[in-house]
């Protein structure tokens, strides 16, 4: 049966690390956002207010096609990161920011829910909440060149805009980790709460995991 996982969650929060040990314990296809060749980025960098609609549009674009690509795989499938962030978080922020003006912002926001209708929702949201202090950790010790000079008040606004969006989501079942102190990779008893708390949701479907 076709099931799918979203996991979403700010910068630093844990996400990839979840889908990879996801896919290492049941056996899923992974879906992963398809960010690095965004021809618009180096333009959108050097001048956001200029480019931001352009660069967000082909990040909504693309993201469309890979949930359309998703909802034609068979059996369970996890994503990391889902268009809802897309718009509800980063573009919001941009507009917030006035980063992305009125007219832009309407033209985006009414693509946005003529995708919504055009697509499936995932069958479970998993949203990861971590401390700001613990994403600005995480995102130091990675040490991505996109991310080294996030301000901190950029984190905060996406964390705000995540616990709105998170808040009035829904489209699906939701369950939220609190990822602070949450080390299902190395913790036993961690490894098996996180795993038993995404089997009630979706039990059949995920089955005996492949390891563990």
């Amino acid at each position: 049966m076709k099931r799918s996982i979203a996991i979403a969650g700010n910068m630093g929060s844990g996400k990839s690390t979840l889908v990879e040990f996801l896919c290492r314990t049941y056996g899923i296809a992974p879906f992963y956002e398809p960010n690095e060749n965004n021809p618009y980025l180096p333009d959108f960098y050097s001048d956001m207010r200029r480019w931001s609609f352009h660069s967000q549009l082909y990040f909504l674009s693309n993201k469309f096609r890979l949930h359309q690509e998703l909802d034609k795989t068979p059996g369970v499938v996890v994503l990391d990161r889902t268009i809802f962030e897309d718009a509800e978080i980063f573009a919001t922020a941009l507009h917030e920011m006035k980063r992305m003006d009125d007219r832009d912002w309407r033209t985006y926001w009414g693509f946005y829910q003529s995708i919504l209708n055009a697509i499936k929702p995932p069958d479970l949201m998993i949203y990861l909440r971590c401390s700001m202090r613990t994403l600005r950790k995480r995102i130091s010790l990675r040490g991505r060149a996109i991310e080294k000079d996030v301000p901190p008040a950029y984190l905060k606004r996406l964390e705000r805009l995540y616990e709105d969006w998170i808040g009035r989501y829904n489209s699906s079942d939701v369950l939220i980790l609190e990822t602070d102190r949450l080390d299902y990779i190395h913790d036993l008893v961690h490894r098996l709460d996180v795993m038993q708390r995404i089997e009630a949701l979706l039990p059949p479907e995920l089955g005996r995991p492949a390891c563990g």
